[in-house]
Order: structure tokens, then sequence, then C-alpha cells
């Protein structure tokens, strides 16, 4: 079945379940959901997490895996516990963002993939949990301007903003400002000091602070669907402020081995073989923008592919 349904009430007790076992230890646990119950594909509470995850729960089923969606679990501070503690089976994570909450003090390279993966494979072995590989896709934080505004000032990369911050105002998350990866490394990095930031509480509004002239240059998703349009102009990252956050798939050990290293690593291993950062941006447009179905997109990607049969 495509883009079947989770279970009433589970989310709620999955949550319960990490809130009771932080609490308390491992002392009492009920056992996680078995396999008999499917391969638990879970995503973190946004449309681009939700619409890889049920990539990878087709993929899967194509395989013959049974699975079960746990789509738009939660944050990471649920989601990831959930998966060490096996509520949970597969999430599809970000090299940069996952390195940093599982090993934060580590210095690998955060800007060479390989090497963050292999770091993040050793962080979480003892947790139980395997890296597979990475996609090419990834999805950073971006500044972005319109397109007129980039033809007026003659905007190619981040480093052309240099002397043009000080009469622009930035616009992006309202924790932009104390953030390594925002404007607290657009400072320390580019050296760029903006005439005033607007706190945007979402993507759709920065887009539309930029169409609106509110702002002049907003921090977006580099996969956010409307980049696939010529309207916006998306900076390159021309001293590489932003670390690799290529897609991957983080699987629970013991899952491979009952389910199949062959047919489950198989299976994702080719998504991401195949997945890039333009045509997760087109999903993306098809699905926050146009406002078609996720599971509908992410079968056509799979066919489109050769990942799957009409």
């Amino acid at each position: 079945m495509v883009g079947g349904a989770r279970p009433a009430g589970r989310l709620a007790r999955i949550a319960g379940a990490v809130v009771l076992l932080a609490a308390c230890g491992t002392g009492g646990r009920e056992p996680p959901p078995t396999m008999a119950e499917g391969v638990a594909v879970a995503s973190f509470n946004f449309a681009e997490s939700r619409l890889v995850a049920e990539i990878y729960a087709q993929a899967l089923e194509d395989e013959g895996v049974r699975v079960r969606r746990e789509l738009d679990l939660g944050p990471r501070e649920l989601v990831v516990p959930a998966l060490r503690q096996g509520l949970v089976d597969i999430v599809p994570e970000y090299l940069g963002t996952a390195m940093t909450a599982a090993a934060p003090s580590d210095t690998v390279d955060r800007s060479d993939p390989a090497a963050v993966s292999r770091a993040l494979a050793d962080a979480v072995e003892p947790w139980g949990l395997r890296v597979l590989r990475h996609a090419d896709a990834q999805n950073q934080n971006g500044l972005v301007v319109t397109r007129r505004t980039a033809e007026r000032l003659g905007l190619r990369t981040t480093s052309d903003l240099g002397p043009r911050a000080p009469t622009l105002t930035l616009g992006g998350p309202p924790e932009c400002p104390s953030r390594r990866y925002c404007l607290e490394g657009l400072t320390d990095v580019y050296g760029l000091r903006f005439a005033s930031f607007v706190p945007l509480a979402g993507q759709s509004y920065v887009r539309q602070a930029l169409e609106d002239d509110v702002i002049d240059v907003g921090v977006l998703f580099t996969t956010d669907g409307a980049l696939a349009g010529d309207d916006l102009v998306l900076l390159d990252d021309d001293r590489r402020l932003q670390p690799a956050e290529n897609l991957v798939p983080i699987v629970r050990s013991d899952v491979l081995e009952a389910a199949g290293q062959q047919r489950v690593a198989g299976a994702l291993d080719e998504v991401s073989e195949r997945l890039t950062t333009a045509n997760l941006r087109f999903l993306n447009w098809r699905v926050s923008v146009a406002g078609n179905d996720p599971a509908t997109e992410a079968r056509g990607w799979l066919i489109r592919q050769g990942l799957a049969e009409r």
C-alpha cells in the first residue's frame, strides 16, 4: 500500500515511551514493536523529511520489506531517542546536523561529506545504529535574494554581499543571530554586518518577505521548493561556512540483520545514489508549492529513477 496511515495514538505512545525511558532508565520498559509489525520508517516534523521517509518506505516495500510509517514524529530531541531505543528503525538524517547531535566536540572537517559520514558511523555504532550511503542531495542554510536584487547589485556569491550588507536587511529564523551556521557565522567568516535583522518563523514567511521587499536577503533551506523557479537566486557559499548536510539513512543494526542487509541497505543505497539536491528541490516544489500528495510524488520519483514499476 502506498502512503499507509499510522495507527491512531501511536505517536503519543512513542513519545510517552521516550519520556518514560529517559526518566526511569531501562527498568520495566515495554518491548519495542516487533518486526512482524514491519520496519518502522520515521521522519522529523517537517515536509522534506516526511517526503524522503516516504521514498524510503516505498523503496523498501518494493523489495518485499513490510513497512510501518511513523511520519511527522517530531523534532530531533524525540526522534533520535526513539531510534536509539528501538521504537523506530530508520530515519532520514542530515550528516552535519546528525554529527553535531551525536558528537558535538568531534573535530572532523564538517565540510567533507565522506569524512563526516565515517565519523558519524563511529559515533552511533555504540548505539546499535548504522550509517548507510549518503546522497548527493543536501539541505543547508542558504542566503537568497530576488532575481531583480541579484541583477541590480551584481550578486552571485555570499562574499559579494560584503560591501552591500550595511545597506541591506536580512530575514530568517528568530534563532539566526545566535547560530554558528547563520548570522553569527556570516559575521565571523564573511564579515557581513547587515543594517538590520527581521525574525521570521517559517520559510514561507521568508519567501513572502522577499517578494514584498520587506527584507533584501533571506535565509532559506537550499532545497526549498521555491528555488526551483526563476524568481529567487541562491547565493553561493563560496567560503564554505555551511557543513555538509547530505541526506543519509540511519538504520538500526538489528533491523539490517533481521530484515536482510541486502534488501534494506541495498534499497536505501539505490535511493541515495540517485537523490540530488536539484531533484529534491523539485520534489519539494511539487509538494509544498504545487500542493501535490507526498506519497504520489515519492512514487513518481522512484518510477522515473527506474527504482519502481508503474
